[in-house]
């Protein structure tokens, strides 16, 4: 089965698994583990924040930073699709007790003007906003990439109303290798970002945080207050750092990949592609037939041996990723031709 699925399906790597079973550990929730404290450092610095703090999962990551950020009745503003507005269980409300204020964008990026709209007037009958949470790549807009000016704009706007800035970067490193901007660069204008090892990199689990001491005291509060304190983690911070070592060059490789099977979905009369939007390693599709829906497209690839995922009723994703090469790529738009007549 070709999975395109998602880039969280890869497996280790023979070499991944190596470091793995030789990694040094200690125990983290002492702060005893010199792997895991070698990894935090190391991707703090990347990020140009002063500390970091491992984590299990990017929806935990999100989830702590706004925690961390905000009070109860607060407001948080977000693009309508964000991950942490649709894909994390109402986490926001659930845990830190804040609203959400979703706001359309364009292929994901959010204009300062937008930013400046949707912050509320101080007044007794509103919550108080605190906090702009944007993603890079964008994840629904199809692993889009925000552009550095406009995050810049939204800062300013951000400073004139004394709000913090959290960046969603689960696929940051996807946006380094698009674009050549260093993470550091990336993660200027944020007083927090997380990070995820297990996308694009390849790593079975983990995520990281980044910001300042201050912030990351409290966020290691909340790690154990959520229940994401972990033992002899270095097992799983040995993966993240070999991917670090190993698998950003070949990012580039994903996102030929996925310019490639775009271009061939989209010369199918079945299917309709946002060119514009294959940016990175995502790749969304839409059916044309009313008579096809997606979960359909879905089933009939599925039997020749292509794994894509329904988002919607028209709507497909496919991911390319560390265990999909070219050869790979080629043989799946081989079985989207034979499934789908050009």
């Amino acid at each position: 089965m070709i999975d395109l699925r998602s880039d969280t399906v890869t497996k280790p790597t023979q070499a991944m698994r190596k470091a793995m079973a030789e990694a040094e550990v200690g125990d983290d929730v002492f702060g005893e583990d010199p792997s895991v404290n070698r990894l935090q450092e190391k991707v703090a610095g990347l990020l140009g924040k002063s500390e970091g703090l491992f984590l299990p999962s990017g929806t935990m990551s999100n989830q702590i930073c706004i925690k961390a950020q905000t009070q109860p009745g607060d407001e948080i503003i977000c693009e309508k699709n964000a991950h942490l507005y649709i894909y994390e269980a109402g986490g926001p409300a659930f845990h830190s007790s804040v609203q959400v204020m979703p706001v359309p964008g364009r292929l994901g990026v959010l204009t300062a003007e937008q930013i400046e709209e949707a912050v509320r007037p101080r007044n007794i009958h509103n919550p108080v906003t605190r906090l702009i949470c944007l993603e890079n790549t964008h994840n629904r807009a199809g692993g889009t990439v925000f552009p550095l000016e406009e995050i810049r704009r939204i800062r300013k706007t951000a400073d004139a109303h004394g709000l913090k800035m959290h960046l969603d970067g689960a696929r940051l490193w996807n946006a380094e290798a698009a674009t050549g901007i260093p993470l550091k660069t990336w993660a200027q204008s944020f007083d927090s970002v997380a990070v995820c090892f297990s996308k694009g990199l390849g790593a079975p689990v983990g995520s990281l945080i980044a910001g300042d001491e201050a912030f990351i005291e409290k966020a290691r509060r909340y790690r154990k207050l959520f229940g994401g304190g972990m033992r002899q983690a270095g097992i799983l911070a040995a993966a993240a750092m070999h991917a670090l070592d190993h698998h950003v060059k070949r990012l580039t490789d994903d996102h030929r990949n996925a310019k490639r099977l775009a271009e061939a979905i989209a010369g199918l009369s079945a299917f309709r592609v946002d060119m514009d939007a294959v940016q990175t390693n995502i790749v969304y599709f839409e059916t044309c037939d009313p008579g096809l829906s997606a979960e359909e497209a879905v089933h009939r690839l599925g039997e020749k041996g292509v794994a894509v995922l329904a988002v919607g009723p028209c709507r497909i994703r496919a991911v390319l990723h560390l265990d999909i090469g070219k050869e790979q790529v080629e043989e799946a738009i081989g079985i989207f031709r034979l499934v789908f007549k050009p």
